[in-house]
């Protein structure tokens, strides 16, 4: 045999066996997701050290769609009848799992993610054993492994509660910067759409009544809220720092004050505390004088708000909230009402941090979002307060 044909022969094995090393670690672990569909992330320690890591380099990837012989290119998220599959951090929560459930229910393959520190299985149990479910129990915030081709990332992983990002401030932080980055860096190493949970809170105790989405807050960034909003106001800045330099298709939703079924009546919010009084015929306890302003939107106007978003080809931030604003002590009495309770309004001064810098005032200006996405709210506050107390009566 010449030296040349020797020469190929050592190249086309050298490159044969290259390539079985690169692709066998993917197949056994997407294989490996059909075997339960709970799962555990790697350490990453375990995982190899390549270009803007934890995520495989460009050239990695490219090696990878010429081998399975699929093109390197963006997925597109195209209209609403599209099947897709999906990642959602934060599945085990309140919002998460409803989210869960309407994409399940729109004929979508969804991979829920959560390291439980807020979550609940309960609220996913349903979706176990689904042939289009699958979870993994892992903290965003670290290296983020998902087998298989994702269309969508919708990071909804975050301590949302003052009682929890008091009581978690690192971890909040940590989501909301280094979770936010591995995600983002996911759906770019995916050719994914991404989509951002934020929050009202990113405009801080408001001096502009409603809130537009040009408004740019009035945020203590060192008082004790500051770790929530500060993390989410990096989390959109790091968003569309994505979206502009590398072209990741980004959506980011700024979500207001919402509530039913799911949420956990001891997570200092102001629905589970008045909910959980009521149906106890406990004293309501109102801190101050009541008259700071809130506005309640039920969880499935906002998942309806959210899928209309990620549909859409608006790529700036958007409020979903209902613009139907009222006082602490107003929906202090029309709880008590709708539950039936014999409970009485008391009014306490806060003496803890939960209080600081608490918002005076909150409603969403939504004329965007009726611009871009065709909506607005439609329960009412009477129906979704009777729905969600229907819900909480079996856990009190």
């Amino acid at each position: 045999m010449g030296r040349f044909c020797r020469t190929r022969l050592i190249g086309k094995l050298f490159v044969d066996c290259t390539a079985v090393s690169f692709v066998t670690p993917f197949w056994l672990r997407y294989n490996s997701r059909n075997l339960n569909n709970i799962h555990y992330c790697a350490s990453p320690k375990t995982q190899p050290q390549v270009d803007e890591r934890p995520y495989p380099s460009i050239l990695a990837r490219v090696r990878l769609a010429r081998l399975v012989n699929k093109p390197n290119s963006t997925r597109q998220v195209g209209t609403q009848g599209d099947t897709m599959r999906v990642l959602i951090t934060g599945a085990a929560g309140f919002l998460g799992s409803h989210l869960s459930d309407r994409f399940i229910g729109e004929g979508h393959t969804v991979v829920g993610m959560d390291n439980l520190i807020t979550g609940n299985m309960d609220n996913i149990a349903h979706l176990m054993g689904h042939e289009r479910f699958s979870f993994i129990k892992h903290d965003v915030s670290n290296y983020i492994y998902v087998p298989g081709e994702i269309d969508a990332v919708l990071h909804f992983a975050s301590p949302a509660s003052p009682n929890d990002y008091l009581e978690h401030p690192i971890p909040t932080l940590k989501v909301g910067s280094l979770g936010t980055h591995n995600t983002l860096g996911l759906a770019k190493a995916k050719g994914a759409r991404y989509l951002l949970a934020s929050t009202s809170e990113v405009y801080g105790d408001p001096q502009v009544n409603p809130q537009p989405e040009t408004y740019w807050g009035n945020v203590n960034p060192i008082g004790p809220r500051g770790v929530y909003d500060e993390a989410k106001r990096f989390a959109e800045a790091m968003t569309l720092a994505y979206q502009r330099y590398h072209g990741l298709e980004t959506r980011i939703v700024r979500i207001f004050n919402t509530y039913g079924p799911r949420m956990r009546l001891n997570d200092g919010r102001v629905v589970p505390n008045f909910i959980h009084q009521a149906l106890t015929d406990q004293p309501i306890t109102v801190y101050g004088n009541g008259s700071q302003t809130r506005s309640f939107q039920y969880y499935s106007d906002l998942v309806d708000g959210i899928y209309r978003l990620l549909h859409s080809d608006e790529a700036l931030p958007v409020n979903i909230g209902n613009p139907s604003e009222m006082t602490i002590v107003e929906f202090a009495n029309a709880v008590v009402e709708i539950a039936r309770s014999k409970s009485e309004i008391v009014f306490v001064q806060p003496t803890d941090d939960r209080f600081t810098d608490d918002p005076k005032q909150r409603r969403p200006d939504i004329s965007k979002a009726k611009r871009v996405l065709g909506w607005e709210p439609k329960v009412q506050l009477a129906e979704g307060l009777k729905n969600t107390l229907d819900y909480f009566r079996d856990k009190v």
